[in-house]
């Protein structure tokens, strides 16, 4: 697709052409149209990955879509990546967003070990579909939306579907500060981003069944 060979090809993180990747597309119908391989490829990450924001590892080999992809657990940079990386496998150009957000529901034990309400480097994907770049975020599966009470975030190929400010009349999700889009994981930025916003995660040990948070100090 002319203009758009960045967002195509595979990087570091987007490694697509990885081998654990094989075979992923064979049960998509042969007649569906890009849109409705899009959202078929949303449904299958955004459920396919119990959400699980209490196991954060910000090494470099522990981003790549094709590590991610073995796991049956991943926060919403882990789910972004692997979504990113396989729209691509299919010919659908695609960015990585983030942002720095407020959750409002079911988030009291995240902010007791992130000692602060927002949640720095949410993730999610901005993919272009028939003409345009649509946002969508793959984060919440249908599980914990449940446990929430909540309904899951749907996405239809055609406008964005970001998280809502407020879902059925409580304060959900705000959106603070959007960092941008970018073609690859600007994986020294979140190191950065990070370390200014939960300084105490870089300065001791975290490493438990209930919490862990790990990290690359190459990048600080």
């Amino acid at each position: 697709m002319k203009g758009f060979e960045e967002f195509l090809a595979p990087t570091s993180f987007l490694d697509f052409n990885a081998p654990v990747f094989d075979g992923f597309f064979e049960n998509v119908p042969e007649h569906f149209t890009s849109k409705e391989i899009a959202v078929w490829l949303y449904n299958q990450i955004r459920d396919g990955f119990i959400y699980d924001p209490y196991h954060l590892d910000l090494k470099s080999e522990s981003l790549k879509a094709s590590y991610i992809f073995t796991k049956n657990r991943a926060w919403c940079v882990e789910k972004s990546i692997v979504l990113a990386a396989l729209a691509r496998k299919v010919n659908i150009p695609s960015k990585l967003g983030f942002a720095v957000v407020t959750n409002h529901i079911g988030v009291e034990k995240l902010t007791e070990y992130l000692k602060r309400p927002e949640i720095v480097f949410h993730g999610f994907v901005s993919l272009y579909i028939d003409g345009k770049w649509v946002k969508c975020t793959p984060a919440f599966d249908k599980r914990i939306c449940r446990i929430s009470k909540v309904d899951p975030l749907d996405f239809y190929g055609n406008e964005d579907s970001l998280f809502q400010p407020f879902v059925s009349g409580k304060k959900f999700m705000e959106y603070l500060h959007f960092y941008g889009e970018f073609n690859d994981l600007p994986i020294e930025l979140m190191h950065k981003e990070m370390e200014r916003y939960y300084p105490h995660l870089f300065e001791e040990v975290y490493d438990t069944k209930i919490f862990s948070f790990k990290y690359d100090s190459r990048f600080l």
